[in-house]
């Protein structure tokens, strides 16, 4: 657990539960939303509250506002839990992706379902477009979790998976906390402090290699980044010496370009 109990043991930053949670459940109607939670880590209720409106695919942002919450039995939209989880998140394209088909998967819904559907606005609804609530989350999440066979996690556990691979990633802690909407950067620090020696240690190798490539340092060495040794053309100097000029030697009958070739002398004939 971390220091403020939030965030639980994940084993590991990999995300591989996640993943394969995810790749599971590609083909089911709500896997969006899942999607959105396990990437960019909303919190259920905000997820269930995100409206059409609030999206914008073609930027690639989501405006985070409203949460939905039964009180009294009844789903009741309210704003979020702190000030500061009033926010807006960037959507990377995968992201975009999957809420454009779950959009027009939505469309299709509504066209089968037929005259009594309620065109509610929100992003995820039951299949007659009333917003579904983060409990009914909740319940489906823990049944396609037992029909995929993984590891078991919960719900919230994709939240806290989307910060933990966003630090580990080398991703600011700033960043994350907005990312969160976190009511303080030492609340993120307090609930990811097992998942920031790493990101420390990562930091510091980037740190270290982009001085001691400043310096002509290769990095882990105490070697000079250089080139590598070149041949020494034929003729040049060794080891700093002064070229010595070639000595000329005469040579006898040499035929120059343009001249006139002479023939040597015949011998005269033998008496």
């Amino acid at each position: 657990m971390a220091a403020d109990g939030g965030a639980p043991e994940r084993g590991g930053v990999d995300g591989r539960a996640d993943r394969q949670f995810l790749n599971g459940i590609r083909s089911h109607r709500l896997y969006a939303v899942y999607h959105l939670i396990a990437l960019r880590g909303l919190r259920r209720g905000e997820a269930a509250g995100l409206r059409w409106c609030d999206v914008d695919l073609d930027v690639g942002t989501a405006v985070i506002c409203r949460q939905v919450q039964r009180r009294n039995g009844q789903l009741t939209a309210c704003a979020p839990k702190t000030p500061h989880s009033n926010r807006v998140i960037a959507l990377d394209r995968t992201t975009v992706t999957a809420l454009r088909v779950h959009r027009s998967r939505q469309r299709a819904e509504q066209d089968v379902f037929g005259e009594g559907y309620r065109d509610s606005g929100y992003v995820f609804t039951n299949l007659n477009g009333e917003p579904v609530s983060p409990g009914w989350l909740t319940h489906q999440f823990q049944r396609l979790i037992a029909e995929q066979d993984v590891p078991p996690i919960r719900l919230h556990d994709l939240r806290h998976g989307a910060a933990t691979l966003a630090l580990a990633a080398g991703v600011e802690l700033k960043v994350v906390q907005e990312m969160l909407g976190h009511s303080s950067i030492v609340l993120t620090a307090d609930t990811y402090t097992s998942v920031l020696p790493q990101v420390a240690h990562t930091a510091a190798e980037k740190t270290a290699a982009l001085l001691m490539h400043a310096a002509g340092i290769v990095p882990g060495t105490n070697r000079r980044r250089g080139k590598g040794p070149t041949r020494r053309k034929r003729g040049a100097p060794r080891n700093g010496q002064a070229r010595l000029p070639r000595k000329r030697t005469s040579r006898t009958n040499v035929h120059t370009r343009g001249s006139p070739r002479t023939r040597p002398a015949a011998k005269p004939p033998a008496s």
